[in-house]
């Protein structure tokens, strides 16, 4: 285990990105004092195992997706009015040029 260092709260404050970059890459620990006491610890965290895949976020193909989506339920008159402007705005939406104009 590394052998834990004393920072002042000051210094900490300093130097703080450089500190983590220390803790995190040389696994060194720092106690930090404020007024001659201590104060926190900066040490590396453990790496937690990697969790497994939960089963709803699996792939799912897209003829699932479709059945899903089929699925959902209604969400009431103010959805079908922000369709429907949806609609509007992609069917007058300009499009994009073909060539970039800083080419």
């Amino acid at each position: 285990m590394a052998e834990e260092k004393i920072v002042s709260a000051t210094e900490a404050v300093r130097k703080f990105s450089e500190l983590l970059n220390f803790v995190r890459y040389k696994g060194e620990n720092y106690t930090v004092v404020r007024g001659g006491k201590p104060v926190a610890v900066l040490r590396p965290v453990e790496m937690a195992p990697e969790a497994p895949p939960h089963a709803e976020f699996e792939a799912k193909s897209l003829s699932e997706f479709k059945k899903l989506m089929k699925n959902l339920p209604k969400l009431g008159a103010e959805v079908e009015n922000f369709e429907r402007d949806i609609k509007k705005v992609l069917q007058f939406q300009p499009s994009l040029p073909k060539k970039s104009p800083w080419e």
